[in-house]
């Protein structure tokens, strides 16, 4: 049977087997969506296989170790905390081939749940190269600036007006191709954001975060951002970052576990 894409559209992509390592809302919503358009997904939490089975019965993605997950696929998707990067198990992508993309969707988030890094906050180390460092491997951007709900149920067919656009940064030109034709298939414009270096501008506090913004005003406001982030807009993006989280804060509360 041939697999089609969220919109119903024949997808040419062939079926793929897929790792999650994070069964949060962007985790469980990747998971719901991939095993949908046919795509085999294994997923992994902190916690244990055994904690997972609601959400593999939901999903039908299979609950997994994190070994296992990272294991388990041609794509690999870490969506956990940032906080949590290095706790991550330091043999975790042993074994694993090069050529396997390891997406990260995490962003900064220090008064809501991450604390102050600073590696995050001096200089112009961005949050996907501070990942990067960590997990010893290269890995590309995305995933991060959409909610959870928009993930879910905002993908269109390619060529609908307003289709929603998602940056896609790294420094491994082929495994961002590889990962833009999944993005494709899951609904939504694939914008080149550059190099990982670059990816400054799809993290909290920029005007593509949260904004759901159509593919070509997405393409626009990167190349408006330039390439290289200067003092003014760091500032700016931090402050416009400040107001987010207290919001989220309000909303949810912390989530700081020295609180």
């Amino acid at each position: 049977m041939q697999r089609r894409t969220a919109a119903g559209q024949p997808s040419n992509l062939s079926k793929m087997k897929i790792g999650i390592i994070g069964a949060g809302y962007i985790g469980g919503t990747l998971a719901g969506r991939l095993t949908k358009l046919g795509h085999t997904v294994s997923i992994a939490n902190s916690r244990g296989p055994e904690t997972l089975q609601d959400l593999a019965q939901k999903t039908g993605a299979t609950a997994v170790t994190a070994h296992e997950a990272a294991r388990a696929g041609e794509i690999v998707i870490v969506t956990i905390p940032l906080i949590s990067i290095p706790k991550l198990p330091q043999d975790l992508f042993e074994g694993v081939p090069a050529d396997v993309p390891i997406i990260d969707t995490s962003n900064y988030y220090p008064l809501l749940r991450d604390g102050h890094l600073p590696e995050l906050e001096q200089g112009d180390l961005t949050e996907s190269e501070w990942v990067q460092q960590h997990i010893g491997r290269p890995v590309v951007k995305v995933f991060n600036n959409i909610s959870f709900t928009s993930l879910g149920s905002a993908g269109k067919p390619a060529g609908t007006p307003g289709r929603i656009g998602l940056p896609v940064a790294s420094d491994d030109a082929a495994a961002k191709q590889k990962v833009m034709a999944l993005v494709e298939e899951l609904g939504f414009d694939a914008i080149d954001d550059g190099s990982l270096h670059e990816s400054w501008r799809q993290q909290p506090g920029t005007p593509v975060y949260g904004a759901d913004l159509p593919g070509a005003e997405l393409k626009k406001q990167l190349a408006d951002l330039g390439t290289t982030r200067t003092e003014e807009q760091r500032k700016e993006f931090v402050a416009n970052h400040v107001k987010q989280e207290e919001a989220m804060i309000k909303q949810y509360g912390s989530q700081r576990g020295d609180k």
